[in-house]
């Protein structure tokens, strides 16, 4: 029996509490990764009471619950990369600042870059040549850049034929 050890009532209904690490409330910059996740599987799984282990069916429910939000998560991230490059071309007005709703500029999207798994775009301003990256989120409104009419109007057809 030296391979058992003992655990109080709190260890057992407080896995967290067990391994040292403290509940912190989820604030806008606060998230739980897979790491987070897995550490509390196992916490779970070594101090839960051996005369009333939790089902199997109930564990394999957690995984596919937390699979699940990953590949949402990956999902929505793709989503909001495949929309930014989408917008490579065009002519945006985006809010600078966000407490200021009046604060717009325009410009041409010229590229897109990943900062932090969030997509910025590189906005040009047509009068200054500057380029400054904004959050896909501050984009107001969209419009397709036009392309400069062409000096010729008139195409040639690829078979003529004038014969009889």
């Amino acid at each position: 029996m030296s391979g058992i050890s003992l655990i109080t009532k709190t260890q057992a209904a407080n896995p967290a509490a067990a391994t040292g690490t403290t509940s912190q409330t989820a604030s806008s910059g606060q998230t739980l990764t897979q790491n987070d996740f897995l550490k509390l599987l196992v916490a779970q799984m070594q101090y839960q009471d051996p005369m009333n282990p939790q089902s199997d069916t109930q564990m394999a429910a957690q995984m596919a619950q937390f699979t699940s939000l990953q590949q949402t998560t990956q999902m929505s991230s793709s989503l909001s990369m495949l929309q930014a490059n989408n917008l490579v071309g065009s002519t945006v007005t985006v809010q600078t600042d966000p407490n200021n709703p009046s604060s717009l500029t325009t410009g041409v999207v010229t590229g897109v870059t990943m900062t932090s798994g969030s997509p910025q775009i590189q906005v040009t301003d047509p009068k200054t040549l500057q380029k400054t990256s904004y959050n896909l989120s501050q984009v107001v409104s969209m419009t397709p850049t036009t392309l400069p009419a062409s000096t010729s109007t008139t195409t040639p057809a690829a078979n003529s034929s004038t014969g009889n």
